[in-house]
C-alpha cells in the first residue's frame, strides 16, 4: 500500500486491516469478531465494508467470514473466497 493510500485510511480502518494481516493461514474469523478485536464490537458492518474495499494482497480478507458461518463475498468474486479458504485447510 502507498503512503497516499495508507493516509486515505482512518484510524479504525487501519487497526482492522492490522488485525486481519495476523490471521494465519488456514484460520478465519468473523466480521464481529474482527470489531470485537478493534474495540467496537458493533462495528462488524463497518469491518465487512473495509474488507469489500480492500485490495492490498497482504490483507487476507478472504480469512474474515459472517458470523452465522456463511462465507460471503470476496471482491465481487463469486466463489474465489471458498476455493482460498479450502486450499489453506480453512473449510
Amino acid at each position: 500500500m502507498s503512503r497516499k493510500e495508507q493516509k486515505k485510511k482512518t484510524p479504525f480502518s487501519r487497526k482492522v486491516l492490522d488485525i486481519v494481516k495476523k490471521i494465519p493461514k488456514g484460520k478465519i474469523l468473523s466480521y464481529k469478531k474482527v470489531a470485537i478485536a478493534t474495540g467496537s464490537p458493533n462495528a462488524s458492518r463497518v469491518v465487512g465494508n473495509i474488507m469489500k474495499k480492500n485490495m492490498d494482497p497482504n490483507v487476507p480478507c478472504h480469512r474474515v467470514i459472517r458470523s452465522n458461518g456463511e462465507i460471503g463475498g470476496y471482491n465481487g468474486l463469486r466463489g474465489e473466497k471458498s476455493k482460498l479458504l479450502e486450499k489453506e485447510g480453512a473449510l
